[in-house]
């Protein structure tokens, strides 16, 4: 196991290597300008969230799709994952966690655009989408549709599911003395009554799960930065100064270089916002929506409360955290470093972290059930849907019991193949992109109603790119 976990962590290095990393971050800036910086509709987009629009086609809401979506994302990422980019990358890490939400706003509200605008309909009426579809009907490129549902379906069970039953394990273990193989029966079965009922149960599981689990979380990182007060301006100070030149070791921070803040900023921020990964626009293609430019605002929300709002109070707390007290966290990383910092709240600290990661953690192994399905469907055709919920259930109950280094080692080599192909068809569509932005936004046209047909599902449109 030792050799495989050597053999997974050169690959991963490798993967995460400046190439990817470029690939990336120069995505979401080349989208950024190519949608002539579509961030600034951000108020607008989150207004459209929670506005419903029920005369279009679609299996759930607007706002039905964008809280599973964000049910997918809002995970250990924010949580265990920023703790273990400022453990390896030092406090620089945390800046380059959120730049890379602020400019993956644009990332993801392009992909979802493609995802509504080349979904297709079942026979029975469901919506299918995602970034199979814009590679297969969009470009004519089926073979790298196949590649992204192939990457998508293992990638699921490491970010969406082992992980995550990984760290609430990990943190239910610590905190109340639970055995991890009683937690993992429990939410496996937990897992297994919600997913049964397709994307309608777990859109209104999410749709009354994430607006609580946001709240709960977010009002115990103020609690802590109040406590922290002093020290929250010299957070910020040291996290933009090491997010640009190399850090020595001391005051509880590993030495960690330029390269190394970026890398696992950078990939922490895919890891929570999943910006380019491909996943969110799946269920955005789900989406009652009048035209894929409304379901593309709605969708980079996502990006903006995950990464913009969630990942930086995270980061605070966590740097704050180590200028206050730098004994109490020397040499910790992971859940760990989480839990002393929020054990600063007396009593109730550790419960609320618990209380917030086990709802974050639930809700994403339900969103990327959902991904992970999709995927498997694209490939295998719906006989495929019920052996890969049992098999996932399973691996919730298996992540429960396995190593964290292995499990976040694996989640990142997947995540950045399931990128690539995706990437490719933002860069190589991104005039569809801007040609759909004109038309219904910036011409002021964004209630109009899209009278493109959508395509019945089995049919291929070939485009030469």
């Amino acid at each position: 196991m030792e050799a495989f976990h050597e053999f997974v962590k050169w690959i991963d290095g490798y993967l995460w290597g400046p190439p990817m990393l470029v690939l990336l971050f120069g995505t979401h800036l080349f989208l950024t300008f190519r949608t002539r910086f579509i961030q600034k509709y951000i108020f607008k987009a989150i207004k459209l969230s929670v506005t419903k629009d029920r005369s279009a086609d679609g299996d759930v809401s607007q706002f039905g799709a964008l809280t599973t979506a964000l049910a997918a994302t809002i995970g250990t990422g924010n949580i265990v994952g920023v703790a273990t980019a400022v453990a390896l990358g030092g406090p620089g890490a945390v800046l380059w966690c959120w730049l890379t939400g602020v400019f993956g706003i644009a990332t993801k509200y392009s992909e979802a655009l493609l995802s509504v605008k080349y979904r297709v309909k079942t026979s029975d009426g469901t919506m299918l989408g995602g970034p199979m579809y814009a590679l297969e009907n969009g470009l004519g490129q089926k073979w790298l549709a196949v590649l992204f549902c192939i990457f998508t379906s293992i990638a699921a069970f490491g970010i969406g599911n082992t992980v995550q039953a990984n760290s609430i394990s990990s943190m239910v273990k610590e905190t109340f003395n639970i055995s991890p193989y009683i937690t993992g029966i429990i939410m496996a079965i937990l897992t297994g009554i919600v997913i049964l009922g397709g994307v309608k149960s777990i859109a209104r599981v999410c749709e009354k799960l994430v607006p609580f689990m946001a709240i709960f979380y977010v009002l115990g990182c103020v609690v802590i930065l109040a406590m922290n007060a002093k020290y929250v301006g010299p957070a910020i100070a040291l996290i933009v100064k090491h997010a640009f030149t190399p850090q020595a070791a001391g005051g509880g921070f590993a030495g960690a270089t330029v390269m190394m803040a970026a890398r696992y900023g950078i990939a922490r921020g895919l890891f929570s916002n999943e910006s380019g990964l491909g996943s969110a626009p799946i269920v955005a293609a789900a989406a009652q929506t009048r035209n894929p430019v409304r379901q593309a605002l709605v969708s980079s929300t996502g990006t903006f409360w995950d990464t913009v709002v969630v990942c930086a109070m995270t980061g605070l707390v966590l740097v704050s955290s180590m200028l206050s007290n730098p004994a109490a966290v020397q040499g910790l990383q992971g859940a760990a470093l989480t839990k002393v910092a929020f054990e600063q709240i007396p009593i109730i600290g550790p419960i609320v972290l618990t209380v917030g990661l086990l709802t974050f953690v639930f809700s994403t192994i339900l969103g990327w059930s959902y991904y992970g399905e999709r995927a498997i469907e694209y490939l295998f055709g719906k006989a495929a849907i019920k052996p890969y919920r049992i098999v996932w259930v399973i691996s919730v109950f298996l992540g429960s019991v396995m190593t964290l280094p292995l499990v976040w080692d694996l989640a990142d080599a997947m995540n950045a193949m399931m990128a690539i192909p995706n990437l490719i068809s933002l860069l190589l569509l991104s005039g569809v992109i801007v040609a759909e932005t004109r038309k219904y936004l910036w011409e002021g046209s964004l209630d109009e109603v899209s009278n493109e047909p959508i395509r019945l599902y089995g049919e291929r449109k070939q485009v030469s790119i």
